[in-house]
């Protein structure tokens, strides 16, 4: 009786001290403690000895190093041997196969007593334990390296419908996203967030539309999400999104051509300034009156025909390359621009610099500005314009564009909204645009102070119900309007011949 007693109690003694260290090393596999180092450390201070974790090449992945034979470590990785251990008066060694998604490594334990029946429980079960974290964490970074190559390719296609290769962005769209760009046409919605929100928006926008739309981190607005919806659905299940976050906002354009996605994207951006003020924090791009539709559809087509020609001389890839990069590095900045089309902010100075060079002007004029951006968003449509291009004839000068009654007429409604304010700030906002945007060299002509130009020019944006100060088409229409009551001189454009 008392030798089963004494077995029994051996007995829980062992079951009693196995679990411990068992719960020990298990407390490693919860999600705050999968640390591949932090085992090996643990493991070294439980067997009283050193710890290191080789790949096969002898690297050190974790732990104090240790002096191993070469041919043994080649055996074990290879697999030709699971485990091996050796042993002089100073020192015990033991080595362990560790099994792992891409290649094996190898587990060695060293102490200067030798390895009991629990110090080689231990060995082995932190081995299993090492195998899952690695496993865990290869698995962990393929997710990511995929997530992140699915980003990156979301954001070349929006970046190829930016410059209209319409063709190219549904080639690169079908592998992944069948029939996602079948659509002719889709309205692009922005969503704005603090940008710390940024990824949870995102991850809700992509469940929201349930892949039936392009959804692209913004790589010019930490706090924007770019939605390019074929769908008609779209809209609303945005809509329902921002509902349900607080300081969240949408803006949204009206139903373009993907090949003109670039100005969809536009007028989102307006839309979204005007969501801010909206109670359900949404907004879709007004079609107000747009002064090319008061002219005369023909001659406009004739007379940006006859403008962009120096380009045509290009090859093809070449020229829709500028024209795309100047439209949208007229429309933001050059440095948007550069972060939208994924180049760098001198790659789109240069293009634009040459188109500057092949138009004969400068595009510091706000009013060379202005009247490029009327002509490269004219230009889109003018493939379907049969007679549009191809001729030499010497077509409509843009003061017979700017000269017909309904423009006039529209440029007198909007401009004289201003002349209520007992300030001027009519006159402030000419030489304002007169002097490239510059509210110093302004001051300087009107003889009055900086501050007191901003002050003016911010004003005028409500009565005007146009951005001014941030350069883009709501500008340039306030542009228009004083060159077609000839409030400012016109551009000079010489284009090459």
């Amino acid at each position: 009786m008392a030798g089963r007693e004494d077995g029994n109690r051996q007995r829980r003694t062992r079951a009693e001290a196995s679990p411990a260290w068992a719960r020990e090393l298990l407390e490693h596999l919860r999600p705050a403690g999968r640390d591949v180092g932090r085992v090996v450390a643990w493991l070294a201070g439980a067997v009283d000895g050193s710890v290191a974790l080789h790949d096969a090449s002898g690297n050190l992945l974790a732990g104090t190093r240790v002096t191993l034979d070469e041919d043994l470590v080649a055996d074990i990785t290879a697999g030709r041997i699971a485990s091996a251990a050796w042993e002089n008066r100073e020192q015990h060694l033991r080595l362990v196969r560790v099994e792992h998604p891409s290649h094996a490594c190898v587990l060695a334990v060293s102490r200067s007593g030798p390895f009991d029946r629990r110090a080689s429980d231990m060995v082995t079960h932190t081995a299993q334990v090492i195998e899952l974290l690695l496993t865990a964490r290869e698995s962990t970074a393929a997710g990511h390296r995929l997530r992140r190559a699915t980003s990156d390719l979301r954001l070349a296609i929006l970046q190829l419908l930016m410059v209209e290769d319409t063709v190219a962005a549904r080639r690169v769209a079908a592998g992944l996203w069948p029939g996602l760009l079948d659509a002719d046409t889709a309205c692009v919605y922005v969503v704005e967030s603090d940008p710390a929100a940024r990824e949870r928006i995102l991850e809700d926008c992509l469940d929201h539309t349930r892949e039936s739309a392009l959804v692209v981190r913004c790589p010019a607005m930490d706090g924007h999400v770019i939605v390019v919806g074929p769908r008609e659905t779209t809209g609303e299940a945005l809509k329902s999104l921002v509902g349900r976050h607080r300081d969240t906002y949408l803006g949204g354009s009206v139903r373009q051509s993907l090949a003109r996605t670039a100005t969809a994207y536009g007028q989102a951006v307006s839309a979204l300034a005007v969501a801010h003020f909206r109670p359900d924090k949404t907004a879709v791009y007004a079609e107000r009156t747009h002064p090319e539709r008061l002219m005369d559809p023909a001659a406009l087509r004739a007379w940006t025909a006859r403008l962009l020609r120096p380009l045509d001389t290009l090859p093809h890839h070449t020229r829709a390359e500028l024209l795309a990069t100047s439209r949208l590095g007229l429309e933001f900045t050059a440095v948007a621009a550069a972060k939208v089309l994924g180049v760098s902010r001198n790659t789109v100075r240069a293009r634009m610099e040459r188109v500057e060079t092949l138009l004969g002007t400068d595009f510091t004029d706000l009013t060379v500005r202005a009247v490029v951006l009327l002509a490269l968003n004219t230009q889109i449509g003018l493939a379907d314009a049969p007679g549009a291009s191809g001729t030499r004839a010497p077509g409509p000068h843009l003061a017979d564009l700017l000269s017909g009654p309904a423009l006039h007429a529209w440029a007198r409604d909007l401009l004289g909204r201003l002349d209520s304010d007992a300030r001027n700030p009519r006159r402030t906002l000419r030489a304002w645009i007169a002097a490239g945007g510059n509210a110093e060299r302004a001051a300087q002509t009107l003889g009055v102070h900086a501050q007191t130009v901003r002050e003016h020019v911010r004003s005028a944006e409500p009565l005007l119900e146009r951005q001014l100060l941030a350069a883009g088409s709501d500008l340039y229409e306030v542009v228009l309007a004083h060159l077609a009551l000839g409030d400012l001189d016109l551009p000079p454009l010489h284009p090459r011949p």
